[in-house]
């Protein structure tokens, strides 16, 4: 029991939430920070996502730390191994490296309403391990979980299957005939980056993206330079970006004049790069524009028309050792399956069974969909924050931006411990469902509630997106309001 002075704290995951989390840790003071990471290095999605083409979708001049500046990015929009990089050159630097210990799943936290500290525990190459802490942060992210859809005859396939998340670099796909589910923000990345190698490729699109042009290129080297050697060019340059992607979710949000840009900018995109009118009418969305994740690319367009590839949007019925049998009847032979059907992303905490005060169970308290005050703090569960949590996803900017404003929230409630101003937090339940039911309302008559998308729960709630601009969110984590908590240790 923390009584002011130690205080013990295990952050879950070394993704860009868990690291960022535990620097601003022990910037903020707080010396006795652990990260446990299930994998065998530092990077979250960025270690995991090695398929072909794998690449961010927003800036690098945003998408990175605000405290640690990156004047090298080679391109606009950087790939997956230079983010990578980045992410595990930083974590060196800073020395956080020294405190993530790998390799080790965390399967459970549970909560001592007596001494108020939360036993962790992880299973790790050593066998199960326990970790005592005053503040748990969990930072495992919306977008780790695989999903693959349960079809009939998936055992039966007779050649590989693989998730996009789980790439088979083993797998060598030339000359062989593959089979593509689902065309959401990998597909579009990965289908080109493997057709010239497939000797056929047949895409299985349940519905259609929108899919504007990406204003990439690389960073020549003099512009590089003068990043590096004045500073200020590299605030105003992220300041430039973060007010377009500003924009960007404001038009997600609103009726807007960029969200039409937008619309005319992608049908321009398709007009120009499907000429067959079949695949076009085929390619064309039917629903509003960002009630899904507007995508990306110079190349998917392009790719889809060629010759050796295939667009089916006949639902896919079940998996034969040949190939996929679609719900008219049809049988589209394959060598390989490749599933870009996405993740879990409303499973918060997916795999840890969370026990809180007095046994509340955290599956359970979310049973009807995820909810947390600010995207940080649930009711009954004193202690635990969640980075990346319930309603804090975006549509358009840099989710860094959000991730930053709850590691800053965290060390305020961290450093308010440690002074002895509150022993053990607990978000009151009024505060919670008060703040739910205003995200529910304003998500309620956004975008994001007029399809099915990932962004939803089965009963339709939207569980994922933030309703406003990241400088909103900003502001409202900007200072701690301690009313806001009680104390369990006090009750």
């Amino acid at each position: 029991m923390s009584t002011g002075g130690r205080l013990r704290v295990v952050v879950i995951g070394a993704g860009f939430g868990g690291l960022g989390a535990a620097v601003a840790l022990r910037r903020g003071g707080i010396t006795e920070v652990t990260v446990l990471e299930r994998a065998d290095d530092v990077g979250g999605v960025w270690r995991e996502n090695t398929y072909p083409g794998a690449a961010c979708d927003v800036p690098s001049a945003l998408y990175s730390w605000s405290w640690a500046p990156n004047p090298d990015w080679p391109r606009r929009y950087s790939p997956q191994a230079d983010i990578l990089g980045y992410i595990e050159r930083v974590a060196r630097e800073t020395g956080i490296r020294d405190s993530v210990i790998t390799g080790t799943s965390v399967t459970a936290l549970r909560y001592d309403d007596a001494t108020h500290v939360w036993t962790v525990t992880a299973e790790g190459p050593d066998g199960v391990r326990t970790y005592e802490a005053e503040l748990v942060v969990s930072a495992v992210g919306q977008l780790s979980a695989p999903v693959v859809p349960s079809l009939p005859g998936r055992e039966a396939f007779a050649g590989p299957a693989f998730h996009s998340a789980e790439w088979r670099h083993d797998v060598d796909l030339r000359g062989r005939r593959v089979a593509v589910v689902g065309t959401g923000a990998s597909a579009i990345q990965f289908v080109p980056g493997i057709a010239d190698d497939a000797a056929h490729i047949t895409v299985f699109q349940r519905s259609a993206p929108y899919v504007i042009p990406k204003p990439d290129g690389p960073r020549v080297r003099v512009q590089r330079a003068a990043l590096r050697r004045i500073p200020g060019l590299q605030r105003l340059e992220r300041r430039a970006v973060f007010w377009l992607t500003e924009q960007m979710n404001r038009a997600l949000t609103e009726e807007t004049w960029l969200k039409g840009l937008i619309h005319r900018w992608w049908r321009m995109h398709l007009r120009r790069t499907i000429a067959d009118p079949a695949l076009r009418d085929a390619l064309q969305p039917d629903y509003e524009l960002g009630c899904k994740r507007v995508l990306f690319s110079n190349t998917w367009y392009r790719t889809l028309a060629r010759d050796h590839v295939d667009v089916v949007t006949d639902d896919v019925a079940a998996l034969e050792a040949d190939g996929v049998r679609t719900r008219d009847g049809v049988l589209h032979e394959a060598d390989v399956v490749i599933w870009g059907t996405g993740f879990a992303a409303t499973d918060f905490l997916r795999g840890i069974d969370v026990t809180g005060r007095d046994g509340a169970r955290l599956a359970d308290v979310w049973a009807d969909g995820a909810f947390a005050h600010l995207g940080v703090s649930v009711p009954g569960f004193p202690g635990l924050a969640v980075v990346y949590g319930p309603n804090t996803n975006l549509g358009g900017s840099s989710i860094i931006g959000m991730m930053e404003a709850q590691s800053a929230y965290v060390v305020q409630l961290a450093q308010a411990m440690t002074q002895g101003r509150i022993v053990s937090p607990e978000v009151r339940a009024d505060v919670a469902a008060a703040y739910d039911r205003e995200m529910q309302e304003r998500l309620g008559t956004s975008v994001w509630a007029r399809c099915d998308s990932w962004y939803r729960t089965a009963s339709g709630r939207v569980s994922t997106n933030w309703p406003g601009m990241v400088a909103e969110y900003q502001r409202r984590l900007s200072q701690l309001d301690l009313g806001d908590f009680v104390d369990a240790a006090a009750s």
